[in-house]
């Protein structure tokens, strides 16, 4: 059944999504990675495929910047279409010296500045965690291919362009990295009780001022594809 958000109908979407933030790039996963690989969603030019990746059925589909934006994409792909594993493949800004450009963020928690959790009326602060199973997996993939990688917290915010440089307090509490938008995914998949991972490619240094280009964001970061595809087929 169509959502406003997307045309695609039950049955469309496989149990296992790998969830980039640029529809670009999931474009370039479809076409690089899956075979036969088919299109069920443009609405709003959030592009959506699936697939197989080595015999497995698996789709791709941009989500799009910020929480917000997520938090629409991953309550429907749960509850409308059943999907039980999400995998965000995105790109962070480092906030520790060693997350060098390229390197594989793996975030075991993600911390957040937004009120995404207010929705659920907690009588305190969740901790947002990633799914174990999926960041094993994750963590054995990169690491049986020799890929650089760190496992550790990240943080969620609402702000791009920030007042103040509030990064270097979160980078005081071990923060790996800042991106938008897997704190509210970890929290839709906890409240529906299925598994979410964000893996990320170290895109810039905050620390050092060095960053890739919108073109190497979108197409050439490959080993966290890799690593997303092989721990999706193992689930």
């Amino acid at each position: 059944m169509a959502t406003p958000h997307n045309a695609a109908n039950m049955g469309d979407i496989a149990e296992t999504i790998l969830l980039p933030g640029d529809p670009l790039r999931a474009k370039v996963i479809a076409e690089t990675f899956l075979e036969n690989s088919v299109q069920f969603n443009t609405v709003r030019n959030m592009f959506g495929y699936t697939g197989t990746y080595k015999g497995k059925k698996v789709s791709v589909m941009g989500t799009g910047m910020g929480m917000p934006s997520i938090g629409i994409y991953s309550h429907e792909l749960i509850h409308f279409y059943g999907v039980k594993n999400l995998i965000r493949v995105g790109s962070c800004g480092a906030t520790q010296e060693n997350a060098k450009l390229g390197t594989i963020l793996m975030a075991q928690g993600a911390c957040t500045d937004s009120n995404y959790a207010h929705q659920y009326q907690l009588p305190g602060i969740f901790s947002a965690i990633a799914d174990f199973t999926l960041l094993k997996t994750a963590q054995e993939m990169a690491e049986a291919e020799g890929y650089p990688y760190i496992v550790g917290n990240i943080l969620s915010s609402d702000v791009f362009y920030t007042e103040t440089p509030e990064w270097k307090q979160w980078a005081k509490m071990g923060v790996l990295g800042i991106e938008m938008e897997s704190y509210a995914l970890y929290c839709e998949a906890a409240r529906a009780g299925v598994r979410a991972l964000g893996i990320f490619t170290v895109s810039d240094s905050i620390v050092t001022g060095e960053a890739t280009t919108a073109e190497e964001r979108q197409n050439k970061f490959t080993n966290m594809m890799k690593v997303a595809l092989e721990t999706a087929i193992r689930l």
